[in-house]
């Protein structure tokens, strides 16, 4: 019987991780053949969309060999032979872990991160540290250092942040799969922006360890793929307890089963999207999705959000940020020949002229966050929503306040969000949709997002490429 024609480059960088592991699996290819399309893929993407800040192909070459030899021998891990892209505030030892940050080149990491621990376990290619904002202090995906994230479907535009380059990878195939972090929602605002799938885990759920902090209430490892199943995979290797994280849940039960009953289902909406700041273009295109979900989302229910004030949520987190990285990045901001950009500077100063009494109230809408997620979760099962308020904006625009403003109630609240793409604006710029569920419901969310994405149907085609001339 002759055997099925090996995967083309195109094949390799449009597939999820799911179908390459089968690939694999099946003897269709090899690692080599990835690696060698992600690596093609970069030299001819990255000086244009600045995903990548730092690769170095020897590196990639030693660990492809090594998962090609594991594979000959029978005995892989979960990951072996997958290419994966690493946020540049992620450790990796002998690397510099840079943070978006002038000063900090030839400081390399002593050790891994306990994410990065969990990927080389399991035979993941670490193909190397993609751009972010500066301190990860905002969601464009601009760095005034040097390597700025663009949107690959439209290259004048942003492509989010503050994991952006992380986002742009995976969409353009330069990887398979990306970690990036999510404090204020760092990992679903590019992908709403750029169409492809994003996991906020539940607060706690993958060990922060070997991270560089933003707030440490809100940090989480934020998971981006080109498919629901790839980002399943990935929290099944990443999730689990790690005594050395202070954060780190030690739960006594397993993750919530994906059992979702159809029929029982019960779905909270926004009553109002368009008063809450959503843009009319992105409120249309929420609108046409749900449409087209009728029995996916069960029994819809309008939610009662008149006492949650999204900005001042969103203000909330971002100043907790602010004062934290005050501790953070102090010597960063003393460090007179790497000097910080003056927007970064401006923001940290802020934070320094509040008092503690600033500090505690907003820390306090934490604490409103989690009561209010108690009375929304007994309500309803899932709360559905856009992603963003916008879709990606051009590069010299004016970075609108609202960009965090629908995925900060997820973030304060330490819950599980799932973003997938949910169709294009009229300018055929991707949009996001967002599901979020009550703390553990991870598995539930993904299984739901699965379902809907199928009857959807609305990803752009992978690889996503920049037009011609970009």
């Amino acid at each position: 019987m002759q055997q099925d024609a090996p995967p083309t480059e195109h094949d390799l960088r449009r597939a999820s991780m799911v179908q390459m592991l089968h690939w694999l699996a099946a003897g269709r290819m090899r690692p080599q053949h990835l690696a060698d399309a992600c690596m093609d893929a970069y030299e001819r993407l990255n000086p244009v969309l600045g995903a990548f800040v730092d690769v170095r192909p020897a590196l990639v070459q030693d660990q492809v060999i090594g998962a090609g030899k594991r594979r000959e021998k029978g005995v892989i891990g979960r990951l072996d032979g997958i290419p994966v892209a690493i946020k540049d505030n992620i450790d990796m030892a002998g690397w510099p872990t840079r943070a978006g940050l002038p000063g900090r080149e030839g400081h390399d990491a002593l050790h891994d991160a306990h994410v990065v621990s969990r990927l080389r376990a399991a035979g993941a290619v670490l193909m190397g540290k993609t751009s972010m904002d500066e301190g990860a202090l905002g969601a464009t995906g601009r760095n005034a250092h040097g390597v700025s994230a663009r949107n690959p479907m439209h290259p004048a535009c942003v492509a989010g942040g503050s994991s952006g380059g992380t986002v742009v990878a995976v969409a353009t195939g330069m990887a398979a799969v990306g970690i990036g972090t999510d404090s204020l929602g760092s990992i679903r605002i590019p992908a709403s922006y750029c169409g492809v799938y994003a996991l906020r885990p539940t607060h706690g759920e993958i060990s922060m360890r070997g991270v560089v902090p933003a707030a440490r209430r809100l940090d989480t490892i934020g998971l981006v793929a080109r498919g629901v199943d790839d980002l399943v995979v990935l929290l099944q290797v990443l999730a689990g307890y790690d005594a050395d994280d202070p954060r780190s849940r030690h739960r006594r039960v397993a993750f919530a089963p994906p059992d979702w009953e159809p029929g029982r289902l019960r779905t909270g909406i926004l009553p109002d999207l368009r008063a809450s700041g959503v843009e009319s273009e992105v409120a249309d295109c929420f609108d046409e999705a749900i449409s087209r979900l009728p029995f996916e989302l069960g029994e819809r229910r309008q939610v009662d959000f008149s006492d949650w004030d999204f900005a001042r949520t969103r203000r909330a987190g971002l100043m907790l940020m602010e004062t934290e990285m005050l501790e953070t990045f102090a010597a960063d901001l003393d460090d007179s020949r790497h000097p910080v950009s003056t927007a970064f500077r401006a923001m940290l100063d802020y934070a320094r002229g509040l008092d503690a009494v600033d500090h505690v109230a907003a820390d306090r809408v934490l604490d409103e966050a989690t009561l209010k997620m108690r009375r929304l979760f007994a309500q309803v099962d899932v709360l559905v929503l856009p992603t963003t308020p916008q879709a990606a904006f051009p590069l010299d625009a004016k970075v609108p306040d609202n960009q965090a403003d629908l995925t900060s109630f997820a973030s304060l609240a330490g819950c599980p969000a799932v973003s997938i793409p949910m169709g294009a604006t009229k300018s055929g710029l991707p949009t996001g949709l967002q599901f979020v569920g009550p703390r553990g419901s991870d598995l539930r969310l993904l299984e739901l997002a699965q379902i809907c994405a199928a009857s959807l149907d609305t990803a752009p085609e992978y690889p996503i490429e920049p037009p011609a001339g970009s």
